[in-house]
């Protein structure tokens, strides 16, 4: 009986494999058929038989072409499909078809919104496990300075294997596949070197996108009697993401890297440090940053070219990559400030950090310049601010206190937001170039941490009043460079005008203090308005002319101590025949203490030097103000005023 099943079984097979040699398939032990196997071959002819139908002859490879045809045909007929698709020799699915079809658009459908590589070979190893029943699957990528493939195999059992193939192993039929961009079929896997792996024969797919080769794709099966050209297309469609991977995270690099550096640009900077500073809220860390700021970057660029001065912004750039953490992120903050992200690190351990890079610098000369000295500012969340833009802020603050202090012993003073108090000269001075610098994204709402501090600070005698209106002042002048010292300036003039008309001691400490104050609202004035060095245009001259209501309202108002003062900081642009602002008073309607402001403002703004203009001597601003008597300015005031300039302008 089973020597007739032999028998009729071989002939079965020699019949239907006429148009090519069919190799027996025996069992891998004793070298005969297995009963499984008999029953299958018998089921075979059986079907056969009954159907009695041609079955085309297939080419194991195909070209492109008739992949397209092959594909544009496939929803002919489902028996169609199927003998197109081959089916399955392996005995564990045995009579089971594979429909490329159904499996091209599964794939299709799961690569859907998946934008990595490890999604990809995730998606693939459950497809080809579940369509084509392999053993196993291997995804390799070409890396260029290396020279190898990284491959990484997972079995259906789900272990996992890495190893590189370098390309020097021309014998290893990986090399071969991806050498010559072909497909290699196999026996055996006997070349994976990987212990206890089930033998089975394999299938070497290269990956092509564009006449680019990224890598190899591998397959291990019972059997290579599959349609290899279809599995080639898949292959390509494998590539093809696979190098769409690639190229996106090259553009997200390349838009979050400083081409000079290499480091992260300023956009980089502050996405990474929006995700540190989640991760220490959520760990309840300790973070720092350290702001470097290249001293006389300009006069090296002015002087010496820009060439130089990318040089000194390079060195900089490579002693932080040098010395900095593995966790540690740097990035390009600015022109010619780099900062640093330190995870998990206390003040004192950054301080500890940046000692040493400034110490690293000053040993590194470089032609014209000499060592390079760089200023070093500090801030930490979250015992400085738990803020994101307020602990840049502060860094910056205070780099620029750093840059004030200047070197001792040839090193950077290196200082950290909690080592300043806020009212210091420098600590504002600092505070008003860093607000200068950034006014124009930042807008008005953030100085309205400067006015806070200044309106929440506990008041304790009229000499702590003036020392706190004083820094203030200091700090707006020193927003506008063209008007330094103009506040103090003209709180001196209006003190000694409202002397020389006899008002009370009382009345005119008022004055003097509110004169100081008197320009307070532009704080809230864009640089570009501020600093434009020629006429202003009329929405511009719009924005200017708010200063005063800014002042009064959102820095006097809420400081019950300072509201007597608003008259003054409000209406000093007020004009005698109603031409003034913000609310075009006139003659008497304007407070007197606003008009004595008003004439010592004009006179120093007379005698000032401007983007636009020098100053004007003495004798030709008081012939201006008298000219202006009686349309702009108080006529009694004027004359007052014009007896004592003299007398003070020795002192201007």
């Amino acid at each position: 009986m089973e020597k007739n099943l032999k028998k009729e079984n071989k002939e079965s097979i020699t019949k239907r494999s006429g148009r090519r040699t069919v190799e027996k398939v025996s069992n891998p032990i004793t070298r005969e058929k297995s009963p499984v196997e008999i029953k299958t071959s018998a089921k075979i002819k059986k079907k056969s038989s009954e159907k009695e139908e041609k079955i085309p002859v297939i080419s194991p490879i195909v070209n492109n072409a008739e992949i397209v045809a092959r594909l544009n045909n496939f929803n002919l007929s489902k028996s169609t499909n199927k003998l197109y698709a081959g089916y399955l020799t392996n005995p564990l699915a045995a009579g089971r078809p594979v429909d490329y079809v159904e499996m091209l658009l599964e794939m299709n459908t799961a690569l859907k919104g998946k934008k990595t590589l490890h999604e990809l070979y995730t998606v693939l190893h459950e497809l080809f496990s579940d369509k084509l029943n392999c053993s196993f699957t291997g995804f390799g990528l070409f890396h260029e300075k290396s020279k190898c493939i990284n491959l990484k195999l997972t079995t259906k059992m789900g272990s996992t294997y890495s190893s590189k193939i370098f390309l020097s192993d021309e014998q290893n039929p990986v090399v071969e596949c991806f050498k010559n961009a072909s497909t290699v079929l196999l026996k055996d896997n006997k070349f994976l070197n990987i212990p206890y792996m089930q033998p089975s024969s394999t299938i070497i797919l290269p990956l092509v996108s564009i006449n680019n080769n990224m890598g190899v794709l591998i397959l291990g099966k019972d059997n290579t009697d599959c349609n290899t050209g279809l599995l080639s297309f898949v292959a390509s469609y494998v590539a093809i993401f696979a190098q769409n991977v690639e190229l996106l995270e090259k553009t997200n690099k390349f838009a979050n890297t400083d081409t000079l550096t290499t480091l992260y640009n300023h956009r980089g900077f502050q996405e990474v440090l929006a995700n540190e500073l989640k991760l220490a809220e959520d760990t309840h860390t300790e973070l720092s940053i350290i702001m470097f700021d290249i001293n006389n970057i300009s006069k090296i660029n002015r002087e010496l070219g820009h060439a130089k001065g990318d040089e000194v912004i390079k060195l900089l750039a490579e002693k932080v990559k040098q010395n900095m953490r593995s966790t540690d992120k740097a990035g390009r903050y600015g022109g010619d400030e780099i900062a640093i992200i330190l995870p998990n690190t206390s003040t004192k351990d950054a301080k500890y950090l940046a000692e040493y890079i400034t110490y690293t610098l000053s040993c590194c000369f470089v032609d014209d310049v000499g060592p390079v000295k760089v200023s070093v500012g500090i801030s930490t969340y979250p015992d400085c601010s738990i803020n994101q833009e307020k602990l840049l802020i502060l860094a910056e603050q205070a780099m620029y206190i750093s840059q004030a202090r200047g070197y001792k012993e040839g090193m950077s003073a290196i200082i950290s937001s909690s080592d300043f108090d806020f009212w210091d000269d420098a600590a504002l001075n600092s505070f008003a170039e860093v607000v200068a610098k950034r006014h124009a994204q930042l807008g008005i709402n953030f100085e309205e941490e400067l006015v806070h501090k200044f309106n929440n600070e506990q008041i304790i005698s009229q000499n702590h009043l003036m020392e706190l209106a004083n820094s203030l002042a200091g700090a707006i002048d020193a927003k506008d460079p063209y008007t330094k010292g103009h506040s103090t300036s003209v709180s001196r003039y209006s003190e000694a005008l409202a002397r020389a008309i006899n008002l009370p001691e009382d009345e005119v400490q008022r004055i003097t203090l509110g004169a100081l104050l008197h320009d307070v609202g532009k704080i809230g004035i864009p640089e570009n308005v501020l600093k434009k060095p020629g006429k202003l245009e009329d929405d511009e001259w719009e924005i200017m002319k708010q200063h005063p209501v800014i002042g009064a309202e959102k820095v006097l108002m809420p400081n019950e101590a300072l509201r007597d003062l608003i008259p003054m900081v409000k209406y000093h642009h007020e004009h005698i025949d109603g031409s003034g602002y913000p609310e075009h008073l006139k003659g008497e309607e304007i407070p007197l203490s606003a008009r004595i402001v008003a004439v010592a403002d004009a006179f120093h703004a007379l005698i000032s030097d401007r983007p636009y203009r020098k100053g004007l001597g003495v004798e030709k601003a008081c012939e201006i103000l008298k000219d202006g008597a009686g349309k702009f300015w108080d006529k009694d005031l004027v004359r007052h005023f014009i007896s004592i300039a003299p007398s003070l302008s020795t002192s201007i």
